[in-house]
């Protein structure tokens, strides 16, 4: 019996030291790396104090439902926390401070970091680890894809090694480097979660999500791969708290190098544009526009004198390949029409009307300005058609508020019915229903008379200045 228990306490003490040689060694990584990742800090002006009486941005409190929290926020602009895993920040009676980190790229002195850890800094002094403090020059930055670029004026600086994020393998370990909080120098590890996340805010950017430890003071500092090569910036956290939950997102180096390249020769960053508002395709939209497969990005708004307008791309269309890649979902194709350059001839494969098309166009030039949107209340009265919703035609005043130009009817109520289960709400413009334009209300009322029962409809709508499709069944 003993001698069983003697072999039992061998093997289990076999297993665990095989276990442990089998996890990654990353010291040496250490070694050769940090001293090319550095300390940001910045400092902007006292602003004059907010007027007696004035009202002050007041923190969300906690137990907000998830569905009203902004989940990903900078926190360079929230010193109390947020979405962004930069910005450790300090204010007082005097100038505001931050923290951020950052990495060196080139021997000549270019350092790399996120746009908002430097944004609006009136002084950005980077530290190395030789306890070297030197004031850095913003050569450009691209709050589109949070890219930075610095520059001080050093020679002979130790230099991070350029790795290829689209090698990485979900599951691969991967590692990070920076300043949490302003402890300098901190080495957290972890896994690739996921590829191509696409986040609000960062449609350019197909986000490398892992679950290394990212928190206030990291934003800007590198995330190397096993090869001890950069594979991305580490810029965004999902948190609830203002810290580490376990989910943290880089921007791939494939996208940054793309930026700095742009910064260093132009001065800023162009980015391409299609002009189009996609969504993704829904089971029930696939099945209202005879599709076996859920895939693709599905076209709700066509921009007035865009490429896709002048390629004649039509609302409803489905863009399943740009170039040749597949569009498995509606976030894959921002970033790759983003890194197209400018001009560019560029190719879709679509679906419209259940048939492939392919449509040519010229890569166009992503515009600064973003559409403003407006609320309009509605007043509720009882509805009469079997969708459950009553409407009106628009005034003039309401198509400008709705940001449409022509046809469509407005929804002053919505009650139980096939309407509201898809999600139409008071104050939605109803443009499109079973690929039908809607022009007025006696136009809907005889579309909606003759809806089938128990299929899924495609409905387009325009919600506060911004289409999307929905799928609606009415029963039978």
């Amino acid at each position: 019996m003993l001698k069983k228990l003697a072999w039992c306490v061998v093997l289990v003490f076999m297993f665990n030291q095989n276990s442990w040689s089998q996890l990654p060694d990353f010291t040496e990584m250490v070694k050769t790396n940090g001293v090319a990742v550095v300390n940001i800090s910045t400092t902007q002006k006292a602003k004059p104090e907010v007027p007696e009486g004035a009202q002050k941005e007041i923190p969300m409190p906690e137990g907000m439902p998830p569905e009203m929290e902004e989940l990903f926020k900078h926190f360079f602009n929230n010193p109390n926390g947020g979405g962004n895993g930069g910005g450790n920040g300090a204010e007082g009676e005097g100038d505001a401070q931050s923290l951020g980190s950052g990495f060196v790229i080139d021997k000549s002195g270019y350092v790399l970091t996120n746009h908002h850890v430097v944004k609006d800094a009136d002084e950005i002094i980077v530290k190395f680890s030789d306890r070297r403090e030197l004031v850095a020059k913003l050569i450009g930055s691209d709050a589109r894809t949070d890219v930075a670029v610095l520059k001080v004026e050093a020679t002979d600086l130790p230099v991070v090694s350029i790795g290829d994020p689209n090698k990485l393998q979900v599951g691969e370990w991967v590692l990070a480097i920076g300043s949490p909080f302003g402890f300098e120098q901190s080495v957290t590890a972890g896994i690739v979660s996921a590829k191509g996340r696409s986040l609000p805010g960062g449609n350019y950017v197909p986000f490398i999500q892992t679950d290394v430890a990212i928190n206030p003071g990291n934003s800007g500092g590198p995330l190397f791969n096993m090869d001890g090569k950069v594979v991305g910036i580490n810029s965004q956290i999902y948190s609830r708290t203002g810290g580490f939950m376990g989910l943290s997102f880089s921007i791939p180096m494939d996208v940054v190098m793309n930026v700095v390249e742009q910064i260093k020769t132009k001065g800023k960053a162009a980015h391409g544009w299609l002009g189009v508002q996609i969504q993704d395709v829904t089971r029930e939209l696939a099945e209202s526009f005879g599709m076996k497969k859920t895939q693709g990005a599905l076209v709700s708004k066509v921009i007035p004198d865009s490429p896709a307008e002048k390629a004649q791309l039509q609302i409803g269309d489905i863009i399943t390949e740009f170039n040749g890649q597949a569009i498995e979902k509606s976030g894959d194709l921002p970033p790759m029409v983003g890194m197209t350059p400018i001009k560019d001839k560029a190719t879709l494969k679509i679906i419209r009307q259940g048939e492939e098309k392919i449509v040519n166009f010229n890569i166009g030039l992503l515009p600064e300005q973003v559409d403003k949107v407006a609320d309009k209340k509605a007043e509720k009265t009882k509805p009469t058609n079997r969708l459950g919703v009553t409407v009106t035609d628009l005034t003039a005043e309401e198509r400008q508020l709705a940001q449409v130009a022509k046809d469509g009817v407005l929804v002053q109520n919505a009650v139980k019915g096939a309407a509201k289960s898809a999600g139409i709400q008071p104050g939605d413009v109803i443009l499109r229903l079973d690929n039908k334009l809607v022009h007025d209300v006696a136009g809907f009322e005889e579309i909606v008379k003759n809806l089938p029962a128990g299929k899924s409809i495609a409905a387009l709508i325009q919600r506060r200045g911004s289409p999307a499709f929905l799928a609606l069944k009415i029963d039978k």
